[in-house]
């Protein structure tokens, strides 16, 4: 049986559920399209630091952020287009702002449809028109995120596109990895290493790049939490972000369709012809054995 209900926390948050498998979803439209829990079987999946999320002035750290329309940060947070100097922050602006609610459905699943338009507060930092309609569906243990990005300039519509997915974890020394991916490039050093399956946990915060990967897919297994999570995601996808810090019970595992500073160096950035659209797709799946 699927539902969804509504419910009037500090933001109106839509509650998502497959009540036969014990899954349920929690969205917040208004705080940046997020998605804030994701429970399995009586688990949570992911981590949500609530005092942040609480914090409108801060940017939300748990859940699962969205990244449009850049992936990390550009230098000082600046970017030129046709002679003209533009800031963004890292990450871009989609999971600050408001979406809107335009569809549900509990049929063959629960769905929950969100969009993003621009409006006059983008154009003031990233000059186009553009619409973003996302489709959370949660069914058993999977929950995908089906996207679809319009551009509604006359001009090509320069993006790159991700998510921040924080897991939560115990022990991160019980966490197995398969990261499609023979190498990591360190977002700090800018030094590129080979990646034999394993990270230093010890180290105060891992923030690794793997740029090639292998296949559209990936896993980690938390031997602590008996919990296997598989990462499925569209081409658009090009690379994978791995980041946590030390102390915290949390690992980040990102799919960004390009590199940080994208916008500036063109580097596998998305170029969507006027009136053109994108469709794309991540699906999560949990399993514990």
């Amino acid at each position: 049986m699927f539902s969804i209900a509504t419910q009037q926390q500090q933001y109106k948050t839509y509650i998502l559920a497959d009540e036969t498998a014990g899954a349920y979803l929690e969205v917040v439209p208004e705080r940046g399209g997020i998605i804030t829990r994701w429970q399995v079987k009586g688990e949570e999946i992911l981590y949500l630091d609530t005092e942040r999320f609480a914090n409108p002035e801060l940017s939300v750290r748990g859940g699962n952020p969205i990244l449009f329309p850049i992936c990390g940060n550009l230098p000082d947070n600046t970017y030129t287009l046709n002679g003209q100097q533009y800031t963004l922050k890292q990450h871009g602006f989609a999971r600050d702002l408001p979406w809107v609610v335009t569809e549900q459905a509990t049929k063959d699943n629960a769905a929950l449809t969100i969009v993003l338009n621009s409006n006059a507060q983008t154009k003031a930092v990233y000059p186009f028109d553009f619409q973003l309609v996302f489709t959370y569906v949660v069914q058993g243990n999977t929950l995908e995120i089906q996207q679809q990005y319009h551009n509604l300039s006359s001009t090509d519509l320069p993006f790159s596109a991700g998510f921040h997915p924080y897991f939560l974890t115990g022990d991160k020394n019980q966490l197995e990895f398969a990261i499609p991916s023979q190498e990591y490039q360190d977002q700090k050093s800018k030094e590129v290493h080979p990646f034999d399956g394993n990270f230093d946990f010890n180290r105060d915060e891992i923030d690794f790049a793997f740029k090639q990967i292998s296949s559209q897919s990936a896993s980690v297994t938390d031997h602590s939490r008996k919990l296997k999570l598989s990462i499925d995601y569209d081409d658009i996808f090009s690379m994978l972000v791995f980041w946590t810090i030390k102390g915290k019970e949390f690992y980040c595992l990102e799919p960004w369709s390009a590199p940080r500073n994208a916008l500036n160096t063109g580097e596998k950035l998305t170029l969507l012809a006027p009136g053109a659209s994108h469709t794309a797709s991540i699906k999560l799946t949990a399993n514990f054995f």
